[in-house]
């Protein structure tokens, strides 16, 4: 495994992270207690998770990821040999509004949803606790282009937010915090309050993937001149980057098939352009999962490439990616492709 540093902590992450969204739907205890086994043994010590998960949201299963999670380090004794993250779930566009009376980053949530977190992880802290996407509202999931009658009514109370997350590291509940879904004008707001002497971000969770590649266009740059990190999650784009989906084909028990709506990765242009990187990655004599991972885990501004699987074979596949090194050449077939096809998926 290799490991880098979270930027502005003395936190030693893998470039692996493991992902968790899928236990307690996909996957059941027995499996994400198997998954996290293995990622500790193969050197990921990195775990990344939600109050909101598993996934897709159901009330009945909200918090049961955490709950796993919680049971595997009572059962194993592994919280200090993990780095873990987590995330308190923002406005859900109606949703997740079944979660608490009130979807926002008021003192009454983070109250609420810090501690359901703490209780269900069975831990006393989290290092790295992370505002799931912002109150307001942001070009995501799908969406391409900015709408600016949508933030009409939007107030901005970064620096009030800020405030409160701050009071929880002074507890030691939380060490660190980072953002989700984030804007470069959302992080540079949060660097400005930083700059006046609140806690800073110090990391973002953005999708992130070859048919995603919007964050180099501006937040890149950012990420660089303020020295944050970048934890890219969806690197395989719901598996539609393992090539499973081509030919109109519709494997049993995978994500997409089992849910039709998770459709932002499987527009025409998409699986074209998967198509054209398949090639690739047969021409250069690899698949294409350990093609597209280890392309996300080598770009410069990456931290760690939150992976996730609902197999252990998928799962071995995934972190053995950490020891593929991409070619000049083969870069350069890759970047072929994105000029043609530029980020087909928003």
């Amino acid at each position: 495994m290799k490991y880098t540093k979270l930027p502005n902590t003395d936190l030693e992450v893998s470039k692996i992270c493991l992902g968790t969204m899928t236990f307690g739907n996909q996957n059941s205890e027995l499996e994400g207690h198997e998954q996290m086994d293995y990622a500790l043994e193969q050197g990921v010590n990195f775990f990344d998770t939600a109050e909101m998960y598993a996934v897709p949201f159901k009330m009945e299963t909200q918090g049961l990821t955490e709950q796993y999670i919680g049971s595997w380090f009572a059962k194993t004794g592994n919280r200090d040999n993990v780095i873990l993250a987590t995330k308190i779930t923002g406005t859900g566009r109606g949703i997740f509004k079944d979660i608490r009376k009130h979807l926002d980053f008021s003192a009454a949530s983070l109250d609420d949803a810090i501690h359901k977190s703490l209780k269900r992880l069975q831990t006393d802290y989290i290092d790295l606790y992370q505002l799931h996407w912002p109150e307001r509202a942001v070009n995501i999931f799908g969406v391409r282009d900015y709408n600016h009658v949508d933030n009409a009514q939007w107030e901005d109370n970064i620096g009030a937010i800020l405030d409160r997350l701050e009071g929880y590291v002074k507890q030691g509940k939380i060490r660190h915090i980072g953002l989700s879904n984030e804007t470069p004008f959302g992080l540079m707001r949060y660097m400005e309050e930083h700059r006046k002497g609140k806690t800073k971000m110090v990391s973002v969770q953005n999708a992130y993937s070859l048919l995603q590649r919007r964050d180099e266009v501006g937040l890149s740059e950012v990420l660089q001149m303020e020295n944050v990190g970048y934890l890219p999650y969806s690197p395989l784009a719901f598996g539609v980057l393992s090539g499973k989906y081509l030919n109109n084909q519709k494997p049993a028990g995978a994500r997409v098939t089992l849910f039709p709506n998770y459709s932002r990765y499987s527009s025409e242009s998409s699986l074209r352009a998967t198509a054209m990187y398949a090639d690739i990655a047969n021409k250069f004599g690899l698949t294409l999962p350990q093609m597209a991972l280890a392309f996300v885990n080598e770009r410069p501004f990456v931290t760690s490439n939150i992976i996730g699987a609902t197999t252990m074979a998928q799962l071995k596949e995934n972190i053995a990616s950490i020891h593929v090194s991409l070619s000049e050449e083969l870069l350069r077939a890759i970047e072929k492709v994105h000029q043609f096809m530029p980020n087909p998926a928003p």
